[in-house]
């Protein structure tokens, strides 16, 4: 068996594969937020149980957290020191000129994650040519850790300027700092964590990281030995950021890379499922209980970035660009200052949840809206476990109207399209904003709210085709356990594109490979399932930012400089418009991803059974003011080359597939239900 785990705002999720080609099974319950791995233990035991499986037939199980994220945005996280060159100990105070909101003078950044009195800095400058300017006061750094000592901290980071290429003094102040501190303060080098020049975004990403590695740690313990009393031996592997997995030893250490690690795991499986069926060029829409998160797939690959914003803070490691919005089924309905409607970000979550959970939620959220409607059952979710008490939404909703003045049914159609109309703002951004039409794109729609809202989403943006896979609401957990093991490298060159630039080019790929060496060691990846892929970043000199270009080592100086040359030109003309023949290029630095290739199950086919029938029918709103009498589809007696004519509605234990009037939708060999927009 192979089983994938992902812990979202709202709910926990869980795949199980047989790799027999057929069986998938599935379970989705409640999030625990105030222990997480409470509800990814009780999860598995009622999986396993149910189907009388043991647990040492599994072969992996892999694990999407938002664990990380919550603990910062909660500020709930390990004490934190810094050690840094003198006159620097504000740099994350100060950070870049850039306001969080252009148009709003009043946002600030948030306040750095290490109090200023916590931020010490020593003599020591090393010059950006590795020239000593200020040799390392050892007797400062014994002397900060003596006064650390007494803060009770959990971690002591050192940062200091250039150490990204020039590490030593960093090696040396931590190794003083490891023998004058308790055993269990963490000391860290920000060269360890993402060895890359830009002071402020190395120093903010390595303070996060130490900022997480106690929670993680004691989360990763908990969940490590809930997991083995199940009788499942087989080691937790966490999800990335940038896709793929690491083992837990890798997420003890460097926790940050999973902070972005559930949409990162959607990304992947829907990029597996739509390769697949062939769809090569998707928009993934990934609605949960708490946000949106959207991403593009572009000749099936997705899109990876090196710096992200987390809880406010740059984080710059790779992860898959995935943009994320406060639009989810759990999303708050609420009137603004001016009147007007608004829904989200906040979001009820899973505790109290939406008003019809009957939780002790008080405010009215997009799935009350979607119960009101008739487009969600209105008795109970996932398979009957979770009952729903309708008229609480109905009288949440017909409040919220009587003061915006409109019928109740409107005002739920309202939060709808308030919602929906957010999702499409995050699509456009990831889009026509880059140059790219919706149009040529089908729409990948999953996370338990997705297929609510595929259609209007749509509409808006002129998608012709809506690919809903067979278990959408599992999907990032199914992404999870299809991953292979993944981890980046990077060494910060500088240098021009020339004969000179190539060489130094090569010498840091000889040393990112005998890193990577070590790294397919350390995990036990044989030879013949190890894999890199090499990139460069590149500007122009005098440019802020660097294009990500694919770098193929096994071509001559010559044919790699005409080759990074024209690929450069390409870029730079597709993300700026324009691209200069005469100005010279820069290589910034260059990255390896060592992949190590874990066997992947085989993804189930659709059935091949009888034609399904209308197991009921419910009276359901669209749009506009009547409401129609709707046929009601299981997902499970859908076969291959099933034809559904709008409107229909299809449900199944994960999630409610809404098949709008003039549509049409259709079940792929894949199970995919692929629906063709009205007018398109």
């Amino acid at each position: 068996m192979f089983i994938g785990v992902d812990v979202g705002g709202t709910f926990t999720d869980i795949a199980v594969n047989r790799d027999d080609g057929e069986t998938l099974l599935l379970h989705k319950l409640p999030s625990t937020p105030d222990a997480p791995e409470r509800a990814i233990v009780d999860g598995l035991s009622a999986i396993l149980g149910q189907h009388s499986l043991s647990g040492d037939g599994v072969m992996r199980l892999a694990h999407g957290t938002t664990v990380g994220t919550n603990a910062l945005i909660q500020r709930k996280h390990g004490k934190v020191a810094l050690i840094t060159s003198a006159g620097f100990r504000d740099l994350l105070e100060i950070g870049r000129q850039t306001r969080p909101s252009v148009y709003d003078m009043h946002s600030d950044h948030p306040a750095p994650l290490v109090e200023r009195r916590l931020r010490i800095d020593v003599p020591q400058r090393t010059l950006a040519d590795g020239s000593t300017h200020v040799p390392l006061d050892e007797s400062a750094v014994l002397a900060a850790a003596a006064r650390l000592g007494e803060e009770n901290v959990d971690c002591v980071v050192v940062c200091f300027l250039h150490s990204y290429a020039f590490p030593e003094d960093e090696q040396r102040a931590a190794a003083l700092l490891r023998k004058a501190l308790p055993m269990n303060v963490s000391v860290l080098c920000s060269s360890d964590v993402y060895p890359e020049f830009r002071e402020y975004e190395r120093f903010s990403t390595t303070v996060l990281n130490a900022a997480l590695i106690t929670i993680i740690g004691s989360y990763l313990d908990r969940l490590t030995q809930s997991v083995a009393d199940l009788g499942i031996g087989s080691e937790v592997k966490i999800s990335q950021s940038a896709g793929g997995l690491m083992s837990i030893r890798m997420a003890r250490e460097f926790p940050v890379r999973a902070s972005l690690s559930g949409p990162a795991a959607g990304v992947q499986g829907a990029q597996r499922r739509a390769l697949a069926a062939g769809f090569e060029n998707i928009i993934t829409l990934d609605v949960g209980g708490t946000s949106a998160d959207v991403a593009l797939l572009k000749d099936g690959n997705a899109i990876e970035v090196n710096e992200r914003d987390l809880a406010g803070f740059p984080v710059r490691i790779p992860a898959l660009d995935v943009n994320a919005v406060g639009a989810g089924g759990g999303s708050i309905a609420w009137i603004d200052r001016d009147d007007l409607l608004k829904v989200g970000p906040q979001s009820a979550g899973a505790v109290p949840g939406p008003l019809c959970y009957d939780l002790g939620g008080a405010e009215v959220t997009v799935t009350d809206a979607n119960v009101m409607l008739g487009r969600l059952n209105s008795e109970s979710l996932l398979a009957g476990r979770m009952p729903i008490k309708s008229e609480l939404a109905v009288l949440g909703i017909t409040a919220l109207a009587e003061r915006l003045g409109v019928a109740a049914d409107e005002a739920a159609l309202g939060i709808l399209r308030v919602a929906a109309a957010t999702m499409v703002k995050a699509i456009r951004s990831i889009s026509v904003e880059r140059g790219h039409h919706p149009g040529d794109f089908s729409l990948f729609v999953y996370g338990g709210a997705g297929a609510l809202f595929a259609t209007e989403v749509a509409r808006d943006l002129g998608i012709p085709q809506i690919v809903v896979p067979p278990d959408p609401g599992i999907l990032c957990a199914e992404g999870a356990l299809n991953a292979s093991l993944s981890t980046d490298f990077v060494v910060t060159t500088l240098s021009g594109l020339n004969k000179a630039g190539i060489a130094k080019l090569r010498d840091a790929a000889a040393e990112l490979d005998a890193r990577s060496t070590e790294w397919f060691a350390s995990e036990d990846v044989p030879s013949h399932l190890q894999r890199r892929a090499w990139t460069v970043g590149a500007r122009n000199f005098g440019q802020n930012y660097e294009l990500t270009l694919e770098l193929d080592l096994a071509k001559d100086d010559d044919a790699l400089i005409a080759d990074l040359t024209g690929t450069f030109l390409v870029a730079h003309e597709f993300t700026y418009g324009f691209a200069s023949e005469s100005e010279a290029v820069q290589i910034v630095n260059v990255a390896v991803k060592a992949i190590g290739e874990l066997k992947k199950p085989e993804l189930p086919m659709a059935p091949e059974i009888a034609p399904a029938t209308p197991d009921g029918h419910r009276m359901t709103l669209f749009e506009g003011t009547e409401r129609i009498e709707t046929p009601l589809f299981s997902r499970s007696d859908l076969p291959k080359g099933q034809v559904i004519e709008g409107p229909a509605i299809v449900e199944q234990m994960d999630t409610t597939v809404l098949v709008f009037p003039g549509d049409r939708a259709t079940t792929d060999p894949w199970g995919n239900l692929v629906i063709d927009v009205k007018g398109h």
